[in-house]
């Protein structure tokens, strides 16, 4: 018994080293956090102006604007949908996982 969960942590910190290892380098530390919160109104008014563009005749637009309205609808979906997502590697949900069982 004793050989089995000493087995099965072990695979769980190689599962888990990985991502952690993964997830360091992507993390910039030298930039602040910055919460941006916005309000309801700003929300609709933002989310009107995504449907405002995917609503226009862009068949006689130049190669360049349709590329500034990309770039503009992609910055204001990251602004609308920033906010309190948590993610959760394969390696940490075994771990909970295996704590929840053995106790």
């Amino acid at each position: 018994m004793k050989k089995s969960i000493l087995f099965a942590f072990i695979m769980v910190f190689i599962l888990t080293a990985s991502t952690f290892v993964a997830t360091a380098s992507k993390k910039p530390e030298n930039l602040p956090k910055t919460e941006n919160k916005l309000t309801e109104e700003e929300a609709i008014r933002l989310t009107r102006r995504v449907e405002e563009i995917r609503d226009m005749d862009k068949t006689d637009m130049a190669a360049k604007e349709k590329r500034e309205l990309r770039k503009e609808v992609k910055s204001i979906n990251k602004s609308v949908r920033d906010g309190g997502a948590i993610y959760i590697g394969t390696g940490t949900l075994l771990i909970i996982i295996l704590l929840i069982i053995l106790l």
